[in-house]
Parts: C-alpha cells; structure tokens; sequence
C-alpha cells in the first residue's frame, strides 16, 4: 500500500503539522498535495490520483462542507477517500458528515490518531 495524499487547510502550519503527523505516524505516503482551501482542493483532484483527503471544515472561498458535497457528487472522485480534521464540535455536523462516509478527527490530534483512523477508513490492518 502507498498513499497518494491531499491536506486541505486554510492554515500553512497546520498542513505542515498534518503533513509531519502522517511522516510520524509511519504510513507510507507516495505524493502528499496541499490545497488552502476547496477550490484549491478540487483543482488538486482534477490533476492528481489521490488516495485520501485530510480536509478542514472552516476555510475561505469553499469550505470542507462544500468540498465534501462535490467531491460525492463525481463519479471520478468516488475512489477518494475523505477524513475531516477539524476543531468542530456541533456532534449535528459532524454525526450529518458522518452519514455522508465521512470520518473525523479532532484538532488537536496524535499521530497516533491519525494513523488510526487513515488505517481503519481505508480498511487496513495495523501492522
């Protein structure tokens, strides 16, 4: 297994702390993508195979919601796999993406986290 990976986060040094977390928590990673926001994020997917999204919900221009919405609705983007890590706590919001496939972590997060979660939603066995 290789992981193809896209962060999406307003934040630069959340992106580097999700990045370094994924190098940390020992999961093998071929391409890892940044995007600022879902507009960023979706012209990502359009020109990269991506394997997981690692998206936050509160960003300017298009939110993780948003991303979330149009990421479902193409059938070339079925194949992606989404994880919010964000800081939200409405349990409505995050109960209503979970519906939706989504998984969630919660910001702040361990690598331990992280690992855990990226191998259980892709269905992968910790080694």
């Amino acid at each position: 297994m290789s992981l193809k990976v896209l962060v999406v986060d307003d934040s630069a040094v959340m992106r580097s702390m999700l990045i370094r977390t994924l190098r940390l928590s020992g999961l093998p990673l071929t391409n890892v993508y940044q995007a600022g926001n879902g507009a960023e994020a979706l012209a990502t997917l359009s020109a990269h195979e991506v394997d997981l999204a690692l998206v936050d919900i509160n960003m300017p221009i298009m939110n993780g919601e948003q991303l979330i919405e149009q990421v479902r609705a193409n059938p070339r983007l079925a194949g992606v796999t989404l994880v919010v890590v964000s800081t939200e706590g409405s349990e409505t919001r995050i109960e209503a993406l979970r519906a939706r496939g989504v998984s969630f972590v919660h910001k702040p997060f361990t690598p331990e986290q992280v690992r855990a979660t990226v191998l259980k939603v892709l269905g992968v066995a910790d080694a």
